[in-house]
């Protein structure tokens, strides 16, 4: 639903509002929505990313925006492989390195990925002498939705408001809202709702989400069991070498440790 919100060009305006209430430092005047981005793949074995949304400002800035519902434990290192890609992807053949546009990247997340900080985090890279920015050409944005809502009580701001949209828990609060972009997208979202092929996109797109959620936690406690067990087996084989060791100190012939322990004679003579 949020791409085919803020995705589409007729939307170019929603996107626009959104935009200027997370990158506060720019002045947006006109940004171009590209459609169905991807990385490109140098070869088979690459990763490919497919972008959710991804637009140039007018001052030749590439924005890409991700919404994401399932948290794989991987955010940072998947935000600097897309924003990274983007950087690179964005010179043209024969341009200078000095003419790469500004990449910002934008995700939101159903989930916090710190514990500690405000809702909305930015990262840029920095020198470690008295933090001087090395380069203000690539920037992340990071805001959870979780930690918006413990920490917000009231809402003051015009990303507020907008995530308060995306949230979508609280409809009387969001149509007493004064930005008229915000009215609009929420008159989008009644008629995607209403929309039998498009809620039918979405459920599929949730149970998508769900069974991969399934099958990684199935996955995860089948890695627990079997670790478990093997554990188990190697603290019976451990302890049985331990005694035959013990029994060969004593001088306990061969055999008869092989019948108390279970060990191969093999086993025994390497001890």
């Amino acid at each position: 639903m949020f791409k085919r919100i803020f995705g589409y060009k007729k939307n170019s305006d929603l996107l626009k509002d959104l935009l200027e209430s997370i990158l506060t430092d720019l002045k947006i005047d006109s940004l171009e929505i590209l459609h169905q981005f991807s990385l490109e793949k140098q070869q088979l074995s690459d990763k490919l990313g497919i972008l959710d949304i991804v637009a140039t400002l007018t001052d030749g800035t590439i924005v890409n925006i991700e919404m994401q519902v399932q948290n794989y434990e991987n955010t940072v290192d998947r935000s600097l492989f897309y924003e990274t890609g983007l950087f690179h992807e964005s010179l043209k053949t024969k341009q200078n390195y000095s003419t790469i546009p500004r990449t910002i990247g934008i995700w939101i997340l159903n989930y916090n990925i710190f514990d500690e900080g405000p809702f909305h985090e930015i990262a840029k890279l920095k020198r470690d002498y008295e933090d001087i920015i090395l380069t203000d050409k690539l920037e992340l944005h990071y805001i959870q939705l979780p930690k918006f809502k413990e920490k917000c009580k009231r809402i003051s701001t015009k990303l507020e408001q907008w995530l308060t949209f995306i949230i979508n828990e609280n409809l009387e609060e969001i149509s007493m809202m004064d930005n008229k972009y915000i009215q609009k997208a929420e008159e989008e979202l009644e008629i995607l709702n209403s929309d039998e092929k498009e809620k039918e996109l979405a459920r599929l797109r949730e149970k998508a989400i769900r069974d991969e959620a399934a099958a990684l936690a199935g996955a995860r406690e089948r890695g627990l069991a079997e670790g478990l067990a093997k554990g188990h087996v190697e603290g019976q084989q451990s302890e049985k070498i331990q005694i035959a060791k013990k029994m060969l100190e004593n001088k306990i012939d061969m055999e008869t440790i092989a019948t108390i322990t279970g060990l191969t004679k093999t086993e025994i003579e390497s001890l």
